[in-house]
């Protein structure tokens, strides 16, 4: 394993900030890996963090296979982390709404265009992304429909499910949108959390990660053969409104079944406690997503449930 300080970018108010990757192997470059770009994205880099410690045992044991090179790069925003921002603490933008980025532009551009230099020319890419809103997903795989993408790719990590989303304007802009255009296999892999720590899960994606690159013939890996992976589309999923605000409790989570009609979680008046609202199952399947704060706004997607399936 080689520690280095990848790029230093100097910043305005505070010291420089130096972004650290871990290399292992040598020869062509073969897989990189991102955790944190947003300063809230703890579990992200906890995983790259458990992902670095396998990997050097690996290595140690002369577990990876010669003429391949893999970069884990854990955590770009900890300067966001260390304030509690899930933005650049400064002016509140979003490092991976960013790439390819601008060497001469704002400091969340240079921070893109630097980073994204670093990782344009490996083979496949991985980064271990959060969602706009607050919640909790069934670990998944997700790559976006460029037309350069190669889905089948993606069965090989072994998850339960494989998402395939069509690229809207906000997602040109992104590391894995940009990935794809340079050539480069990339994949978003999704865990249960984002702000804490869920170990499980988190175990989950090194294994994934692990038995993706076996599959590969990068690294010497045993383990079982995971899911065969249902390929879904947004299309698939169906939504649940939330009809007013209030205090949010959850019933139901993601990996559980609910049948059409069943209560998932209620809206209770944060005065009286009241119920204001019962969200029901507008289908029988699979609880994919779930949000998990306590403060509910009305419209907001509560639960995304895959329609007529069961795990």
């Amino acid at each position: 394993m080689k520690q280095e300080t990848l790029f230093t970018l100097d910043t305005p108010y505070r010291q420089k900030l130096d972004v650290e990757g871990f290399r292992f192997g040598k020869g062509e470059k073969s897989l990189c890996v991102v955790g944190a770009l947003r300063g809230n994205e703890v579990q992200q880099m906890y995983v790259c963090s458990q992902l670095v410690q396998q990997l050097k045992w690996m290595e140690a044991h002369n577990d990876l296979y010669a003429g391949h090179e893999i970069l884990i790069i854990p955590c770009v925003n900890h300067f966001s982390m260390n304030v509690g921002s899930r933005f650049w603490a400064m002016d509140h933008t979003d490092i991976n709404r960013m790439f390819p980025g601008y060497a001469d532009g704002e400091t969340t551009q240079r921070i893109a265009a630097a980073l994204f230099d670093t990782v344009k020319e490996y083979q496949y890419g991985i980064q271990f992304a959060s969602f706009y809103m607050p919640g909790d997903f069934v670990p998944h795989v997700r790559m976006m429909e460029t037309g350069c993408h190669t889905a089948s790719l993606a069965n090989l990590f072994g998850l339960p499910f494989v998402m395939l989303h069509k690229p809207g304007p906000y997602d040109t802009a992104t590391l894995n949108y940009n990935w794809q255009l340079w050539d480069t296999n990339a994949f978003s892999i999704y865990t249960k959390e984002t702000d804490r720590i869920d170990d499980a899960s988190a175990a989950q994606a090194v294994t994934a990660v692990l038995r993706f690159l076996s599959r590969l013939g990068v690294v010497k890996y045993t383990c079982h053969s995971g899911c065969l992976p249902s390929v879904l589309h947004e299309e698939d999923l169906t939504s649940v409104i939330t009809p007013c605000g209030g205090v949010f409790r959850r019933l139901l989570g993601p990996g559980e079944y609910a049948e059409y009609g069943q209560v998932l979680g209620q809206l209770l008046d944060p005065f009286t406690g009241e119920v204001r609202a019962e969200l029901r199952s507008p289908t029988s399947g699979t609880v994919f997503f779930a949000i998990h704060h306590p403060l509910c706004t009305e419209h907001t997607v509560a639960f995304r449930i895959i329609r007529r399936m069961r795990l």
